[in-house]
């Protein structure tokens, strides 16, 4: 099986074409067309003679995740439908920020977290990714912007289909990728985790030496109304989770985001927030209040603008940072794994 280009470091493709008697030079050189252009043009690599070209050819691919279904949005938000080389589908999000263009990648196939609220839910875990089809990911997007005359991604948020944290290593591994100064250059502090919840894997998180950011999609501030939205509650309950936080924020000095879907009659009245700022306000912390984006496949309802108004106006006036999401791709089945969803169901129909 050929070896994919976009898994590597520049160090580590280095020392792989060494140790398949190519030169040091030519990795840079195909580092060079990687990024941003998403492909090696053996002709263009004037560096290796045609022995040494036949070699890249025979162990090395440079092949990208391929462009299934393309929608753009309203708001120029634009969402892709990825077919891996396996025939799976993945979903990836581009959003255009004032401050710049934002990646959302998908870290797994389906996902065995199973929130209840969550497209992506539904569509349970197959397999994990790895770092070369998450970093295909941005590359891909980079396509689009390259086409539109637009900047190239400047932050990536792994925040798309599946628990980053459930594939630990590759996630890591795409992140050590994506910051290569001759590959995508994105800064750590551009990079964002999300994760449900794994209390060991945030500890580990901590200890990384890199300035990568990190959000826990919380939803809830109590243990009865967090496993009836997030079963993964079950497992790793609130005390568990906040002692790995408290021990993370100990550790990496770093604010902490909390992400909090407001779901109208479950988690957005003023008890709810009063018991939300109760929980975290010991933390060097920041809110993210996202109105639910509601799907056909359950009940759940978007609160009203006031309710939102209301929580976010109870949080600020007791100490806690907070703002409401700017929604995206309202009109291109925006919520994360919709997309993948209706594709599944047409496919088994």
């Amino acid at each position: 099986m050929k070896k994919s280009y976009f898994q590597y470091t520049l160090d580590e493709l280095t020392s792989l074409f060494y140790e398949d008697g190519l030169h040091i030079l030519d990795a840079k050189d195909v580092y060079k067309q990687l990024y941003p252009y998403g492909k090696v043009n053996l002709s263009l690599l004037s560096s290796i003679n045609e022995e040494k070209k036949e070699i890249l050819y025979e162990f090395f691919n440079g092949s990208l995740p391929e462009v299934f279904v393309k929608k753009i949005a309203s708001d120029g938000t634009l969402k892709l439908l990825l077919k891996l080389e396996d025939g799976f589908l993945i979903e990836t999000v581009l959003m255009k920020y004032r401050f710049g263009n934002v990646v959302c990648v998908t870290s797994q196939v389906g996902c065995s977290v199973g929130c209840s609220f969550c497209a992506s839910g539904l569509l349970k875990k197959q397999r994990n990714l790895k770092a070369a089809e998450i970093v295909g990911q941005v590359v891909q997007m980079n396509q689009f912007l390259l086409q539109e005359g637009d900047q190239l991604a400047t932050h990536v948020v792994f925040m798309g289909t599946g628990e980053p944290f459930d594939n630990y290593q590759e996630v890591m591994q795409a992140i050590r990728v994506m910051n290569q100064p001759k590959g995508l250059a994105l800064g750590l502090r551009h990079i964002t985790v999300s994760t449900s919840g794994f209390p060991a894997k945030i500890k580990a998180f901590a200890k990384e030496s890199h300035g990568t950011n990190l959000a826990v999609s919380l939803h809830a501030p109590t243990d009865a109304i967090r496993t009836s939205l997030m079963k993964i509650n079950q497992a790793f309950p609130l005390h568990d989770l906040m002692e790995a936080i408290n021990e993370y924020q100990a550790v990496s000095k770093k604010r902490i985001t909390f992400e909090y879907i407001l779901i109208a009659g479950i988690n957005d009245q003023i008890e709810h927030a009063d018991a939300l700022t109760q929980l975290i306000q010991h933390l060097d912390c920041y809110v993210n209040l996202i109105p639910y984006n509601e799907v056909m496949e359950n009940d759940y309802k978007r609160p009203t603008e006031e309710a939102t108004a209301q929580f976010m106006d109870r949080l600020m006036k007791r100490g806690v940072l907070c703002t409401v999401r700017k929604e995206f791709g309202h009109d291109i089945d925006a919520a994360c794994g919709q997309l993948r969803a209706k594709y599944a169901q047409i496919e088994n129909r």
